[in-house]
């Protein structure tokens, strides 16, 4: 239930008054001045295998914002809003891309330490749906304050932020998401942008802040931003299709229509712009309407046929009698701004690396948690677990099916983990890309933080699949035995999780990936030395970089000593060494393989960091 603006605020200071923190509505630390000037972008195309060529998204777009002033973008879908406000964000360093033109903040290129310390909200809510709102915030909180604030301190931020975007009432409900339930998706949107505002930005950047909202929760969202330009901060904002009094909160709008502006200035001249070059409504109506109407080419006495005209009509208008116009406004910004200096500090990240890596941890383990003990996941493992024993139940000084059994926990262990860790990074790389953007940590406290998560969660299941199993199976029934079994099945569970990362992370594409590793994993599998005892030798080297291989050795050196002999046919004993595929794979050199399969533990999540290293990087 939403909280009136009095009560909101009551909450606020009350927070204030019992942390000793100020308003998020308190002054900017370093106010910023904006100034883009010419701004063109272009993308490579290459459609239906034609030659490639370029799309030009933005054509020569200028204009600027100064500390109090909140900017709108206004134009129809694909006029290139979002690519602008991305643009302006320093978010466009990308391969295949074309960015031309002048963007300064307060005289100077973008920087790091302004990453650090603006916000950016996207259109669409990046969040954890199995946290709760206080977490969200409280963990962005740790992570993105200064260490020389204490946790007390950053709590009470997170509070005061909560209390001010009227969040109190759902703090401890689930985020939530398409498969599961939680707040609204005006709570969800004002969540975002609280992640934001915790860091007292001085320039705020928000992508369709309203989409999707119903006009009373958008007007409170808009007009808590529109709060922070007094405390002179500079904010700008694409939007679709605002309300009447939504429109007349904006100070500027800048109307795009297919990459060119249309209209640059105060919004409270627009309309009386377009009617001075002969356009106006033929009855009251939204302002807003009016000119999305225009930019698409519509007026009201225009027909679906002349859109094109219209355009350029509007085009040559604001070359005519606003370019020039703009281009003295600019010149004039420039001259009142006092280039800054470059924002100096001792360390670049404002946690240290194991206050990242803690935070981290926690966060994780508590969204993982729901992921990794399901219902669903435990019934898989139970059920193919008893499953497995049964089959093999009472096989002892049965070798076939002895082998036949540890074979069967190799392979379902080199898949299932495989498969579930090719998933991760794919998943999680619009949230990875999101908070690494922005500097909130760095790339190796994520990483360590998410490997060690892991450790528990993935490695308790394989534990009762291997306790039900071996015992049920009838393998070797001794301590030694079992714990060397259960040790290297863990590790192999590690491996096979560190191939689906490294592939996942390689790959970013969900289905590319599992079919590569489909492909790796049976070749891995046909080289374990169950098989196939005789291979070509032009493709026997394949079993030596195939964990499978490595892993079904060491299960069967637990089981079977050298010199041992089994039941053969005709009643004989036969030496152990004889079965076919203790033969192929070996009693020898266990201690090798098993180095082995820690330089493959090793060799793959290396190669998953590195893969990683491209997304949300820093420059």
């Amino acid at each position: 239930m939403m909280e009136t603006e009095m009560q909101t605020r009551s909450q606020l200071e009350a927070a204030e008054e019992g942390a000793g923190r100020r308003s998020i509505f308190a002054k900017a630390s370093h106010p910023v001045t904006i100034k883009f000037e010419d701004v063109v972008y272009m993308i490579k195309t290459k459609a239906n295998g034609s030659k490639k060529g370029e799309k030009t998204i933005l054509k020569g777009v200028s204009g600027a914002v100064v500390p109090g002033e909140m900017l709108a973008m206004m134009g129809p879908s694909g006029s290139g809003k979002t690519t602008l406000l991305t643009a302006l964000g320093g978010r466009l360093a990308r391969p295949g891309r074309r960015l031309s033109g002048s963007i300064t903040y307060n005289g100077r290129p973008f920087s790091n330490s302004l990453r650090r310390n603006m916000g950016f909200v996207n259109q669409d809510d990046i969040l954890y749906p199995h946290l709760t709102v206080s977490e969200t915030l409280l963990y962005t909180a740790l992570l993105r304050l200064p260490r020389t604030l204490s946790r007390d301190e950053k709590a009470a931020q997170a509070e005061a932020v909560m209390a001010e975007l009227g969040l109190l009432g759902c703090s401890n409900s689930m985020i939530g998401g398409s498969l599961v339930r939680g707040i609204s998706g005006g709570e969800r949107k004002r969540v975002s942008i609280g992640q934001e505002l915790l860091i007292n930005p001085s320039l705020l950047l928000l992508d369709e802040p309203t989409s999707g909202l119903d006009s009373t929760i958008a007007g409170r969202i808009v007009t808590t931003i529109a709060d922070l330009t007094r405390g002179g901060r500079t904010v700008l904002m694409t939007i679709h299709q605002p309300s009447s009094r939504i429109f007349y909160m904006f100070h500027k709008i800048l109307l795009l229509s297919d990459g060119h502006t249309i209209y640059f200035g105060k919004g409270s001249d627009a309309m009386n712009y377009f009617a001075s070059i002969g356009y106006a409504p033929a009855v009251p109506m939204n302002p807003a309407d009016f000119l999305l109407d225009l930019a698409n080419g519509l007026a009201p006495d225009e027909t679906l046929e002349n859109r094109a005209a219209l355009k350029e009509t509007l085009f040559s208008a604001y070359s005519d009698h606003l370019h020039d116009q703009i281009i003295e406004e600019l010149q004039e910004v420039g001259r009142e701004v006092k280039v800054s200096e470059p924002h100096k500090t001792t360390n670049a990240w404002c946690t240290t690396w194991w206050e990242q890596f803690s935070v981290l941890l926690r966060r994780d383990m508590k969204e993982r948690k729901h992921q990794a003990f399901s219902g669903l996941q435990v019934a898989q493992i139970l059920v193919t677990a008893f499953l497995g024993g049964f089959m093999w139940f009472g096989s002892g000084g049965h070798v076939q099916d002895q082998m036949g059994l540890l074979y069967f926990a190799v392979g379902f262990w080199s898949f299932y983990p495989a498969y579930q860790a090719i998933f991760t990074f794919p998943q999680e790389r619009t949230m990875l890309t999101k908070e690494r953007v922005s500097g909130m940590y760095r790339l190796s406290s994520y990483y360590v933080a998410r490997m060690v998560g892991d450790l528990p969660m993935e490695l308790i299941l394989p534990i009762v699949f291997i306790t039900i199993t071996y015992w049920l199976g009838g393998l070797k029934r001794t301590a030694s035995s079992f714990f060397i079994t259960l040790f290297v099945m863990l590790l192999e569970v590690l491996i096979a999780q560190g191939l689906g990362f490294a592939l996942g992370a390689l790959v970013m594409d969900l289905k590319a990936s599992t079919t590569l590793a489909s492909v790796i994993l049976l070749s891995f599998m046909l080289a374990g030395g169950f098989f196939v005892q005789h291979v070509p030798r032009f493709i026997a080297w394949i079993k030596y970089i195939s964990y499978i291989y490595y892993t079904f050795k060491v299960q069967i050196s637990s089981q079977f000593s050298p010199g041992e002999t089994y039941q053969c046919s005709g009643g004989h004993r036969c030496p152990i060494e004889d079965v076919p595929m203790i033969s192929a794979v070996g009693l020898d050199h266990r201690s090798l393989a098993v180095a082995a399969l820690f330089m493959m533990l090793i060799f793959f999540r290396v190669v998953a960091y590195v893969a990683l290293m491209r997304i949300g990087r820093i420059k």
